[in-house]
């Protein structure tokens, strides 16, 4: 018969693991200390500790000497180290990656008009005006990877409406590669005034949709948004292609 302090840091672990499956524990967030812990999950020092090595065994946390334990990035379970490289040495692989986005960011935000709580359409809002905030009080200041990060926030709290954990795990587990397309849509698309204010429209189609509780509407508009910025980025792209290809028949080539 296990030891009775083994079948709480049994059930500690699941909690905790349980939190991390809801995304009520995040991706790099820090655990709550351990006084903080043990009074949560009304359990002793010691079983605390023996569940918490049952997750790290499992790689669903890490910890860091005097600083404490951290939800492991899901990425560094299944070593998406090959996907970053790609994507760093073949930069087309972003139209890849917005394509994924476009399947996978739809789907959530039908799911989330649908399932939405009172506190995910909180969450939700406070990203989008944060994000509406900043383009019109610092547009000139903030940085386009602060730009991105506020964008990709708002989408982010979407995925998580979705109440759907493999789904947003899926995109979390990507989340550092999609925020590399948003910086790319901030940088090279923001700066032009007609994309720009299409991209607004956009997120406040798709805000409404999700507010409205328009499933079809909240994924017609996520779908939109996403194929929109893909099909921006290669139109940019074969303009810079042109201007090259004409320059050289101008100057030649040598």
């Amino acid at each position: 018969m296990p030891a009775p302090s083994l079948q709480v840091a049994d059930q500690v672990a699941a909690h905790i693991e349980q939190l991390i499956a809801n995304s009520v524990l995040k991706v790099g967030q820090p655990l709550p200390s351990e006084r903080r812990l043990m009074d949560k999950l009304a359990c002793s020092r010691s079983a605390l500790r023996e569940g918490l090595q049952i997750l790290r065994g499992k790689g669903l946390i890490r910890t860091e000497h005097g600083k404490g334990s951290y939800v492991q990035s899901l990425d560094a379970i299944g070593d998406a180290g090959p996907l970053r490289h790609l994507f760093s040495s073949q930069p087309r692989t972003l139209f890849d990656l917005l394509e994924v986005r476009v399947l996978l960011e739809a789907e959530a935000a039908r799911l989330a008009a649908m399932r939405a709580t009172a506190a995910d359409l909180i969450m939700i809002r406070r990203h989008y005006e944060a994000w509406q905030q900043a383009q019109a009080a610092n547009h000139h200041n903030a940085t386009a990877d602060q730009h991105a990060r506020r964008d990709h926030a708002f989408h982010r709290a979407i995925n998580e409406a979705s109440h759907n954990p493999i789904l947003v795990h899926m995109l979390e587990s990507l989340s550092e590669l999609m925020l590399s397309t948003v910086y790319a849509s901030v940088r090279h698309l923001y700066v032009r005034a007609d994309t720009k204010a299409t991209i607004d429209m956009h997120h406040a189609s798709l805000f409404k949709a999700i507010e409205a509780r328009d499933p079809q509407a909240a994924q017609q508009a996520a779908r939109l948004h996403v194929m929109e910025v893909r099909e921006s980025l290669r139109e940019l792209e074969y303009e810079d292609e042109r201007i090259v290809r004409a320059d050289m028949r101008l100057h030649g080539w040598g």
